[in-house]
């Protein structure tokens, strides 16, 4: 069997195309696989590092709005397509996969376009509670379309073609208990913890409430917790910056603060509370593992869709849900702080996010594709 996947852009995006293959390759080890990618720096360095080769095309997205320099872009974009279309059945022609594999960003539209041209079996996921431009253009293409939240036909054209498998998540979550987890990370104090990040670069405006939230915390002892700044050591920088001019110096035990936290799975296991964003990879991580969250939705993504992805969990009780323009350091803290304070309603959000998650995704997502190509 020869497999050709296609992703770019995001670790939301790239992460569950190298499960996928992943699982496929374990099922069928002398399988082909070929990635396509838009030349960005994260895929080219994620795939190759998960033992995948991977060809680039010239592709661009399209750029919201009708100022001249949008419409410049946008007529790049154009350009590009022309040229991709060409590259992408040059690829098909070379590798002749049996199947064609989308997890998400725009590469994904010439290369599944191509791929069905030549009748190529094609399948879609989307990530997102709502479909991108991306997968609204090919969801009268795909034979197949994989979505993360019950309940989001409605948004599809072929309704019929949409099957619910949820998202992947990386390897080494839901393996440790809340026990072990504190354990490996050496924290013996019995307080709660909670966990905050606002992404791998950080977001100032997140940032600056959080030295707020720090310093609440360190008055109050309420509760353990680890931050991380995101933005690698100058975000890190910056933070001791701002509890600086907070006069705090030096952070008593249970405040952690990092540039990056490597140990997600561990960390995320230990936790009693996560502050953080609505990204798809995220909301899958919370739902998997029945986490509760505060969450904050980034108002900077294209169709506001980490709004939308966290009112499907607040909706189910698993979230509280924060718009960042009335957020605070101070309302963050008190959201956090009465949170825990109420065990037995972390544990009712624990049970709604487990709910809205979808065990083994990625088999559900190999089933889809199995499926498909034996009907063909």
């Amino acid at each position: 069997m020869r497999f050709l996947l296609t992703c770019a852009g995001t670790a939301g995006h790239i992460n569950p195309a190298i499960a996928v293959a992943d699982r496929l390759k374990m099922l069928m080890p002398d399988a082909a696989f070929l990635f396509v990618g838009s030349g960005r720096t994260l895929e080219n360095r994620l795939i190759p590092a998960a033992g995948y080769e991977i060809e680039n095309i010239t592709i661009s997205g399209f750029s919201r709005g009708f100022s001249p320099k949008k419409i410049g872009e946008n007529l790049k974009t154009l350009r590009n397509l022309a040229v991709s279309a060409r590259q992408c059945r040059r690829i098909i022609q070379s590798f002749k996969p049996d199947i064609v594999i989308g997890t998400g960003g725009y590469v994904c539209y010439p290369v599944l376009k191509a791929a069905s041209g030549q009748k190529i079996p094609t399948v879609l996921h989307e990530s997102n509670a709502v479909p991108g431009l991306t997968t609204k253009m090919l969801s009268s293409i795909a034979d197949r379309i994989m979505v993360a939240f019950p309940e989001v036909s409605q948004y599809y054209r072929h309704p019929e073609r949409v099957v619910v498998t949820g998202t992947p998540v990386r390897g080494g979550f839901c393996t440790l208990s809340k026990e072990e987890a504190r354990r490996k990370l050496g924290i013996t104090d019995p307080r709660p913890i909670v966990v905050s990040f606002w992404g791998s670069l950080g977001a100032s405006a997140m940032n600056e409430m959080m030295a707020d939230f720090i310093q609440l915390n360190c008055a109050s002892g309420a509760f353990c917790h680890i931050h991380a700044t995101g933005g690698g050591e100058d975000g890190l920088l910056a933070m001791q910056e701002r509890l600086r001019l907070r006069n705090i110096v030096e952070l008593p035990a249970f405040e952690d603060l990092r540039a990056y936290i490597d140990d997600m799975d561990t960390v995320m296991a230990a936790a009693d509370l996560v502050l953080c964003r609505a990204g798809a990879s995220t909301m899958a991580e919370l739902t998997a593992m029945g986490m509760p969250a505060i969450l904050v939705p980034s108002p900077n993504v294209t169709n506001n869709h980490q709004e939308k992805n966290a009112r499907q969990l607040g909706n189910a009780g698993g979230a509280v849900v924060l718009l960042e323009s009335e957020c605070s350091g101070r309302k963050l803290y008190d959201t956090a702080a009465g949170l825990i304070r109420e065990p037995e309603k972390l544990e009712k959000m624990s049970a709604a996010q487990k709910k809205m998650g979808v065990p083994d995704a990625c088999g559900k997502i190999t089933d889809v594709i199995l499926g498909l190509m034996n009907e063909t």
